[in-house]
Formats: C-alpha cells, structure tokens, sequence
C-alpha cells in the first residue's frame, strides 16, 4: 500500500468517524468540500475534510468529537474550528467564503451513502459555489475546479450557481471558463440533486 493509499483510507475513516458523531450527538451537519464533490461523482481529495455546521452548534460539536477520542485544535482562523483523528485532519466550517452556513443550507443536503455510512451531504451548487467564491489573487488554481465541474455538471444548477457568485469576479472569470469550455448543461431536463 502507498502513502497516498493510506493517507485516503485515514481520511475516509476520519470523514466516518465524525460523521457518525456528530449524527449520535444530534448536532446538524453537512458534509462539504472535496470529500461531498467525490460522493457525487467528484475526484477524490488528498489534503482533509470538511464539514459545514451552524455557528452556534460548534461548542456541541468539538465537546462531542472531543469526548469520542478526537483532538480539537483552535485555529487562528474565525470561520471554522479543526479536529484531528490521529493525523487526519478534518474542517469544521461554520463561515464559507464570508458567508455564514445556515439551516437552509444544511437543508439543501442530500443524504448519501459515503463509504457506507448515510450522512448529509451538500448539493452540488453549494459545492462548487464556496469552491468558486474561495478564487482569489493567490489561490486561482482553477484546474481542480474544473474537474468537479465537469463531474457535478448535472446536478449544478446553473443558474443559482450564478447568481450567488456574481458579486466575485474571479467567480465569474471562472464560469466563464466553464461557459467557453461547454461543461454546463442548458437542457430543461438538468436540475439540482438536493434543492
């Protein structure tokens, strides 16, 4: 087995544990990120997980992967809280790309079967709307970018993807890409899995 191999089994086991947490201590939740593009048909990520949840249910949260045997780790960052299982990181996202995670949000999830465990996991649109709105002058990197576009294609509403990255310019440099490139689907049959 390679590193790689083993670092992804890490994740996916830190990516279950919490998840089943989280679900047995009742705090709402939604996996997100790269992890929720690679349930839906994404590529798979190498470097965490991450997870949105309401602000006020955090202190729930880290109390409860606390006592189940994972290191909580505050961050200096105001957005989010962090959890290690063993070496695995995972994110505890709260505040995505300015924008506070709400219980709309969390109520636009789908449950899924993620290596055998049923959890919430983000729409597509929500996906890939934090993943654009998160381009900036020093991360632009729009090649992985385009690859979950091209494998959530389908399920992207579109149009709602656009309308919530309109005001980010490199958000809509983006798009535009994707428009040139011909990876959204125009026909009345595409919708969104999870709205």
């Amino acid at each position: 087995m390679t590193t790689g191999d083993t670092d992804d089994r890490l994740l996916r086991e830190a990516l279950k544990r919490v998840a089943t947490t989280l679900k047995g201590a009742r705090v709402p939740f939604a996996l997100t990120g790269g992890y929720a593009s690679w349930a839906r048909g994404g590529p798979e990520p190498v470097h965490d997980v991450d997870f949105v949840l309401v602000a006020e249910d955090v202190p729930q949260a880290v109390e409860a992967l606390g006592a189940a045997g994972l290191r909580p780790v505050h961050p200096p960052e105001d957005w989010l809280e962090k959890v290690y299982d063993g070496d695995a990181l995972v994110d505890l996202i709260f505040c995505s790309t300015d924008r506070p995670v709400t219980r709309e949000r969390l109520a636009r999830a789908d449950e899924l079967r993620v290596d055998s465990v049923m959890m919430p996991v983000e729409c597509a649109t929500d996906i890939m709307a934090s993943k654009a709105l998160a381009l900036g002058e020093h991360r632009c990197d729009l090649g992985p970018l385009l690859s979950h576009a091209r494998a959530l294609r389908e399920q992207i509403d579109w149009p709602r993807l656009r309308r919530e990255c309109s005001a980010w310019p490199f958000a809509r440099a983006f798009l535009a890409l994707c428009d040139d490139l011909g990876i959204p689907v125009t026909e009345p049959h595409a919708r969104e899995i999870g709205a």
